[in-house]
């Protein structure tokens, strides 16, 4: 029990339940407080034979946003909706969604990839300047696969991203080299 001003030796109920006010130097000492080191980011690799792996994504970066940090969608070959570099969406203040500058949307090799690589470059930036703290890149195995994106420029700007920074890779096709550089792999499947 734990005395109280009131009840203390001094107070007459304190006294006769024998309670004893605990001397400053019997008291425990304060923790000790150290800083916690920044933490480190994740390179996060959401993958399925089949399209759909987005949505727990969408949600974790949603979640993130929500909670101060800011988040870059980016969605590869996602065209069709007039965007590009100068109209991005803008959600929870700190969330931006892009998509290349595109009429339609990419569904295999044979487009121009200029938009594509604009995005790209656009990303490669705000990685290494460390400008977000959770990036999303979507569709990226499938702009490697289709040859928009050149593969080992894309693994040796993932190498430099700072420590801190979550990256996450979504789609199909993603490439080993990829896989390999992952802190975490999930991979979706379709039940029989």
């Amino acid at each position: 029990m734990t005395a109280s001003i009131s009840s203390g030796p001094g107070h007459p109920r304190g006294a006769q339940r024998g309670l004893h006010a605990i001397p400053p130097a019997a008291a425990a000492a304060p923790p000790v407080l150290r800083l916690v080191p920044q933490p480190e980011g994740l390179l996060q690799v959401h993958t399925a034979p089949f399209r759909g792996s987005v949505p727990t994504v969408l949600s974790q970066a949603l979640r993130a946003a929500g909670l101060g940090s800011r988040v870059l969608i980016s969605q590869f070959l996602k065209g069709g909706v007039d965007q590009g570099l100068d109209r991005p969406i803008n959600l929870c203040g700190r969330l931006q969604w892009l998509r290349p500058a595109m009429p339609a949307c990419v569904d295999g090799p044979g487009h121009s990839p200029a938009a594509i690589v604009e995005l790209w470059e656009h990303c490669r930036d705000k990685l290494l300047s460390g400008a977000v703290d959770l990036l999303v890149l979507d569709e990226l195995g499938l702009a490697l696969a289709y040859g928009y994106l050149d593969l080992e420029t894309v693994v040796a700007t993932l190498d430099q991203r700072p420590a801190q920074m979550d990256v996450i890779l979504t789609g199909p096709s993603i490439p080993e080299p990829l896989m390999a550089m992952a802190d975490q792999v999930t991979q979706l499947r379709r039940g029989v």
